[in-house]
């Protein structure tokens, strides 16, 4: 028994961990919408941000709280980084070239360029590879024939 739970401790702490942070920014783009969801989406330049930001941040609560009871935990990670993804792009590439790409603006900062990226995408990057290790771990069941009802055989 105790050796199971030692093999299976980092893998409980890496879900815990990329669950209660999606878990949370999803919950605080409804309690701080002006700063955390559909204000901060239109800031952004994102399209449509009155439904795009509640639907990111039921995603990530609901992906988040998959992850964090590891139910279905591959198949919600790949929903995630889709979101991370997306976050990246909007966010911190600009910050890396150090001009808006496309609609998406600049945030300002005293620098801009790759160390400068790094620095603040290093939450996003972190989450990249904790949900990678989720998705390998668990394995994706998107699209196969067995239903969750069936168990694992």
């Amino acid at each position: 028994m105790e050796v199971a739970v030692r093999q299976n401790l980092p893998m409980i702490l890496i879900r815990t961990i990329v669950g209660l942070v999606f878990v949370l920014e999803g919950v605080l783009k409804f309690a701080q919408p002006d700063a955390m969801g559909v204000g901060r989406f239109a800031a952004i330049g994102l399209p449509m941000p009155n439904l795009l930001a509640p639907l990111v941040g039921g995603v990530e609560i609901g992906c988040g709280a998959a992850i964090l009871l590891d139910f279905f935990a591959g198949d919600a990670a790949i929903f995630l980084l889709v979101v991370i993804f997306a976050a990246l792009i909007t966010t911190k590439i600009p910050i890396m070239l150090g001009r808006p790409l496309g609609p998406f603006t600049l945030q300002k900062l005293n620098n801009y360029g790759w160390l400068t990226f790094f620095h603040e995408a290093r939450l996003d990057l972190s989450m990249i590879f904790g949900l990678l290790a989720i998705a390998i771990d668990s394995g994706v069941h998107m699209g196969r024939k067995r239903r969750w009802y069936q168990g694992r055989g």
